[in-house]
């Protein structure tokens, strides 16, 4: 019998695009908008659902204002993540949070995600490793490097792996999670139009033919004050293992983008193209040096 598992993804803007706002405000205001999309992906049938990067607040990493360190939040246990288990357990939904993670250790804080299964309970939280740093995106202002490695995790419905945003550029880390056991991998982003755009469509079905899993990227719309720095041009995404898109959202609109994903196709594409039997770690020692 066929596993066929319901993805989702949710793609939205943020409703508070005024510098004035504090960081209370624009927080609620983001989970009060959230929530009746994920209504919406439980009415279509999701069992698996991956937010966007950061999902209950603004990308702020153009700023170095530390106030909004203030969204940060302890997981499991903060406010939002408590919301998100109990919608997890109230539609039998597992449910991808990406999140600013605050440690008990002062100033120590994390770009996150935690995952929540069916039932609500908690399965662990993958923390973004590659952690850029330029002129428009201060990210190290914020957020330390992931120290969590590449895990996968056992949902009720199939084994996921996430990998945020900037990861996507790096191979290495989409590869070991695919070894580690991922069937679909979600890379939740807040990607604007420029420089990037044009890899947009490249990079992540590539991951999903290398490794021959299922792939969900998640993107944000709008533009967002009062840092401006571009359009979030939206464009969420599943690919199947042989990187044929399944389902894509819209540049410009709020939305929930679902595909279903028959997980069988794994084994039948692996054994066409043995990418794994054929790697060759006894030549990779370089990968692991810090060569210039």
């Amino acid at each position: 019998m066929a596993r066929k598992v319901v993805g989702g993804l949710i793609q939205c803007a943020n409703p508070i695009n005024d510098e004035g706002a504090s960081v209370a405000a624009v927080a609620q205001a983001m989970l009060d908008k959230h929530v009746p999309l994920i209504e919406e992906a439980a009415k279509k049938g999701v069992q698996i659902l991956c937010l966007q990067e950061i999902f209950n607040g603004p990308y702020f990493c153009p700023s170095q204002d530390p106030r909004w360190c203030d969204i940060a939040e302890e997981i499991p246990n903060g406010p939002t993540c408590r919301v998100m288990a109990e919608l997890a357990k109230k539609h039998a939904m597992a449910i991808v949070v990406p999140i600013y993670e605050r440690v008990k250790v002062a100033g120590v804080y994390y770009n996150s995600a935690a995952v929540f299964d069916a039932d609500g309970s908690y399965l662990g939280t993958y923390r973004k490793n590659h952690i850029p740093h330029t002129n428009q995106f201060w990210e190290k202002y914020f957020f330390k490097p992931g120290n969590l490695g590449y895990p996968v995790f056992e949902t009720r419905y199939g084994t996921i792996g996430v990998y945020i945003c900037y990861d996507r550029h790096f191979p290495e880390g989409a590869r070991l999670l695919g070894l580690h056991g991922a069937e679909i991998v979600f890379n939740p982003s807040a990607t604007v139009a420029g420089l990037s755009e044009y890899l947009w469509k490249l990079e992540q079905p590539a991951h999903a033919v290398a490794n021959g899993y299922f792939l969900g990227a998640i993107n944000r719309v709008g533009t967002e004050a009062p840092w401006n720095i571009g359009e979030f041009y939206g464009q969420s995404y599943f690919v199947n293992p042989r990187g044929q898109f399944l389902a894509e959202g819209s540049r410009d609109r709020d939305e929930v983008v679902v595909a279903e994903m028959d997980l069988d196709l794994i084994e039948e594409v692996r054994r066409v193209w043995q990418f794994y039997r054929d790697r060759r770690p006894d030549t990779y020692g370089d990968m692991i040096e810090q060569l210039p």
